[in-house]
């Protein structure tokens, strides 16, 4: 298992190269001028020596593998100094957001916080409640559970979260008045109260995330509980005197969770692509929001990096599932 992470991890390399180099051409080919919103009262020479110290213009050749380093070498660092108070980026050549005139990381770095809490959350909440529930759902199949689970799920999974986060607001915020309808990104947890105020805030953008993940999720652990009870490993179990409990949490549940994880990980980047709707909703000030408002503005740097960190999640949660297969079904030998 260790031999095959490992040459996962190194075929990941060519792999992330690629994308990158596919993503860096598609946006340099995308028509945009960072000095679209100079005056035009700017002289031409000014706004040439603008788009010159922005890097603009430059071929490729030169401005790919320049922004490689800078991606796989200076931005860690400076994400690394951030958290750490270490100086390694100090001095660095950065990439320069076209909006603000900031470095680029330097934002994301400040908006990523507010997308994991409200993501993570979603993303426990979203499968502490799905796979129990496929799991009931499974064993009472046709009952009156399974059929309130059924059409809930697909319910939630047919509703964009556009549609349902301003549902949500009309029904919470508006009309009953329990939560805010803006995300307050000000806010400092430092005291039971303070973090009262965050759950409070956090309720609604989490249940509309988590809900799409919980609907996907229990019609797939659903699914796969009810192949594996008819299988005749079950039966055996059953006919030496296995209780039932033991039977479906440890014999049933372990096999039935191999298809499932593959949801589980590539579910990653589908709620961090919800949270970009969500965000907007709820005016969560993340990098959802920070992506949508740099592709509205052509801001070309801050739409690169942002685009490269979900093509990453995707590859690494690809890999996670396929050692979670291993370690799941011992049948499955990688080595």
């Amino acid at each position: 298992m260790l031999t095959y992470t490992i040459r996962r991890l190194v075929l990941a390399v060519p792999t992330l190269l690629f994308i990158s180099l596919v993503i860096f051409l598609l946006l340099e080919l995308a028509p945009g001028d960072p000095m679209a919103q100079v005056p035009l009262t700017v002289p031409a020479e000014v706004k040439e020596q603008m788009r010159i110290a922005l890097g603009v213009g430059q071929p490729i050749w030169v401005s790919f593998p320049k922004w490689l380093y800078q991606f796989f070498i200076v931005e860690p660092q400076v994400m690394f100094d951030y958290y750490f108070g270490t100086s390694f980026s100090e001095g660095q050549f950065r990439a320069i957001s076209w909006q603000t005139r900031s470095p680029v990381m330097d934002i994301v770095v400040e908006r990523l916080p507010q997308t994991l809490w409200v993501v993570g959350v979603a993303y426990i909440v979203g499968f502490a409640i799905a796979i129990p529930v496929g799991i009931y759902s499974a064993y009472r199949q046709y009952s009156l559970f399974d059929n309130a689970g059924t059409f809930i799920t697909m319910v939630g999974f047919s509703v964009p979260p556009f549609f349902s986060g301003v549902l949500v607001i009309v029904i919470f915020s508006v009309q009953l008045g329990w939560f805010p309808s803006i995300y307050d990104t000000t806010l400092v947890v430092n005291s039971w109260e303070s973090f009262l105020r965050q759950v409070n805030q956090m309720f609604l953008p989490v249940m509309v995330l988590a809900l799409q993940i919980t609907s996907q999720t229990s019609r797939f652990m659903r699914s796969s509980m009810l192949d594996n009870l008819n299988q005749d490993y079950v039966r055996t179990a059953r006919a030496k005197g296995l209780g039932e409990q033991a039977v479906v949490l440890v014999h049933v549940l372990r096999n039935s969770m191999i298809p499932v994880v593959t949801v589980m990980a590539l579910s990653v980047p589908q709620i961090f692509g919800g949270a970009i709707i969500t965000e907007q909703v709820f005016q969560v000030n993340g990098i959802g929001q920070l992506l949508i408002g740099a592709i509205e503005a052509n801001a070309l740097p801050m739409v690169q990096p942002l685009t490269f960190i979900f093509a990453v999640l995707i590859v690494l949660f690809n890999l996670i599932a396929d050692v979670l297969y291993g370690i799941l079904d011992p049948r499955i030998r990688y080595d």
